[in-house]
């Protein structure tokens, strides 16, 4: 299988980053809002869906940021 160049990286991290992170905030979310309700995969889904629509842009905007801010806090290996 052939892989991306590694100028998506930058791309792919934070796309995989959303949909994992969110998916799991939002089925916690779901349950505590509505239990184990009959509709829950239904509602769990759209939950999932708006959140990642606004995480996935989110991480690319705040991302270099967060790496300025390990960059202070963590020594670099030489």
């Amino acid at each position: 299988m052939r892989k991306l160049p590694a100028r998506y990286a930058a791309l792919v991290m934070p796309f995989f980053l959303s949909i994992l992170m969110t998916f799991i905030v939002s089925l916690i979310s779901t349950l505590r809002s509505v239990g184990l309700a009959d509709h829950l995969v239904q509602i769990w889904m759209g939950s999932w869906a708006l959140s990642w629509l606004v995480a996935f842009p989110t991480l690319l905007v705040v991302l270099p940021l967060v790496r300025r801010l390990t960059g202070m806090l963590v020594e670099v290996p030489r």
